[in-house]
């Protein structure tokens, strides 16, 4: 048997557990300041991305839609554009046919987007649309999905814009 003994307790000095504490707070902080970084770096790029997109939509429609150049505009959608609505075709070429069906069939045409949103990959445009200037026109939701940067998926809501309304608002804002 040794003569002294090697004693053990569960005694911690106020010093050792003020210190304990002390790494303990600087992790804590440490950790809590990365989290917040991450979290702020991966906002902006969401952020960032979805400028991105909302500019890549309007181009689209600009180009596409009021200057009528389909070739053009191909170059922002995806290589599986699919179409939602049940009066255009699929794809980049069925684009490009309603492009030439614009320019042969409605040369006067014009879209003014009024409101953009974005959510994500989801862009939608709130867009007048009118066949020849000075008429009543459309009221168009648009909606466009985005994948890496490329139009992949179109939806659209059409309603005609009546000559009287039951009521003083109109159907864009500012209007």
């Amino acid at each position: 048997y040794p003569i002294f003994k090697t004693i053990e307790s569960d005694y911690s000095s106020p010093i050792d557990t003020h210190y304990r504490l002390g790494i303990k707070m600087k992790f804590n902080l440490l950790f809590s300041g990365l989290l917040l970084i991450f979290s702020v770096a991966a906002h902006a790029e969401t952020q960032s991305q979805q400028q991105i997109n909302k500019q890549t939509v309007i181009d689209f429609y600009q180009t596409g839609i009021n200057q009528k150049d389909g070739e053009s505009a191909a170059k922002y959608l995806g290589k599986n554009y699919v179409q939602h609505n049940p009066n255009a075709q699929d794809g980049v070429e069925g684009f490009k046919n309603y492009v030439n069906y614009l320019k042969t069939n409605q040369p006067q045409s014009h879209s003014e987007i009024k409101q953009v949103f974005t959510d994500g990959d989801y862009v939608i445009l709130h867009v007048k649309s009118t066949l020849l200037p000075g008429d009543s026109g459309q009221a168009v939701i648009d909606i466009f999905k985005l994948e890496d940067g490329k139009i992949v998926e179109h939806w659209d809501v059409i309603q005609s814009i009546p000559q009287q309304s039951a009521n003083h608002n109109g159907m864009f804002w500012n209007s």
